[in-house]
């Protein structure tokens, strides 16, 4: 019998076993290599921070002491935001409500540079063109969904084109939500900082920075947020608008809430320590409502797991060797 007459190996359904074991071990080995590489080249997440804050300072040292001639000097332009913006002007799609629209997002989000909402205009215009019209031409110019009623490919092309439309603001909207939950979860213990602060004698621009850099590594959207409020404190001749900017920042009903208080205590000189000891007691409040309605809801949603995983290698575990002494024992 010649090698070739050998079997290539076990077969299960059709498919070589070792052929799949290899591509899996691949795989796995693929994985750890980029986990030791994610390990190995991770940077420092405060530096990035830092730097975006170091430039809206020097922007708003800029915007106060530079005159109108020089202050127009020191704008500096993108070439590419530039050639965007003349396109979608030319094709009469660039609205100033959108473009606002859009830098509030991107600020909701963390994003510091405005000119990115060109970029995200450009996206809702560019994507259906491209992705749009790839799925138009995959759908009715190739054989893969030959076999689809007239209805269903409809469809998905008409689903394919609002995705590709939708597709920057859904991705906003992940990256405002994320943040927005990250801000929230130290919220609390912020105020309870800013309350001690207050209550030491600081002012509100040197509470605020000092809470940034206790709560910086711990919460670090949350500290970014307070150091540009103090930064803006500082260099911003109205301090309402600093905190009117602070809660267009962050998308936020709690923040807001804070933010009317700071303008209210601003504004009549009623005490900030007791305002914010209030403040603070509620949010802690709805921080523990928040944390008991996500355990009341665990066994519900543990239901499906410990039916579909749990509950078969229970079985399996308890009742396979009673079946096989069964079988042995019919057998022989």
């Amino acid at each position: 019998m010649t090698p070739l007459d050998h079997p290539a190996g076990p077969v299960i359904l059709g498919v070589n076993v070792f052929t799949v074991a290899t591509f899996l071990a691949g795989i796995a080995a693929f994985m750890v290599l980029l986990a030791v590489y994610a390990a190995t080249t991770a940077r420092d997440p405060m530096t990035k921070r830092v730097k975006a804050l170091n430039d809206r300072r020097e922007q708003l040292k800029a915007g106060i002491t530079a005159s109108t001639k020089r202050r127009a000097k020191l704008v500096t332009k993108n070439e590419t935001t530039d050639r965007i913006k003349a396109l979608l002007s030319g094709l009469k799609v660039l609205q100033d409500s959108q473009v606002k629209a859009a830098q509030v997002k991107l600020m909701q989000a963390g994003i510091r540079s405005k000119e990115y909402a060109v970029a995200v205009i450009f996206g809702r215009l560019m994507l259906p063109l491209t992705w749009g019209v790839f799925g138009v031409y995959v759908v009715y110019g190739t054989e893969m969904f030959a076999g689809w009623t007239p209805w269903k490919a409809y469809a998905l092309v008409a689903m394919n084109f609002v995705l590709s439309y939708k597709a920057p603001d859904i991705y906003l909207n992940n990256l405002v939500t994320k943040r927005s939950q990250a801000i929230q979860k130290g919220l609390p213990d912020a105020l309870d900082l800013l309350v001690i602060c207050a209550e030491a004698g600081l002012t509100v621009d040197a509470a605020f920075n000092r809470v940034a850099r206790e709560l910086g590594r711990a919460y670090p959207e949350l500290g970014d947020e307070f150091t540009l409020t103090a930064i803006e404190l500082g260099f911003l001749s109205e301090r309402r608008q600093a905190f009117e900017n602070l809660a267009q920042r962050v998308k936020l009903d709690a923040v807001k809430g804070v933010v009317t208080t700071m303008i209210q205590t601003e504004k009549y000189g009623t005490p900030l320590a007791s305002a914010l000891r209030v403040l603070s007691g509620e949010f802690r409040n709805e921080r523990m409502m928040r944390a008991e309605e996500k355990a009341a809801r665990l066994p519900a949603i543990m239901t499906i797991p410990l039916i579909l995983f749990i509950l078969p290698t229970l079985f399996v575990v308890i009742l396979g060797p009673a079946a096989c002494s069964i079988s042995d024992a019919f057998n022989h």
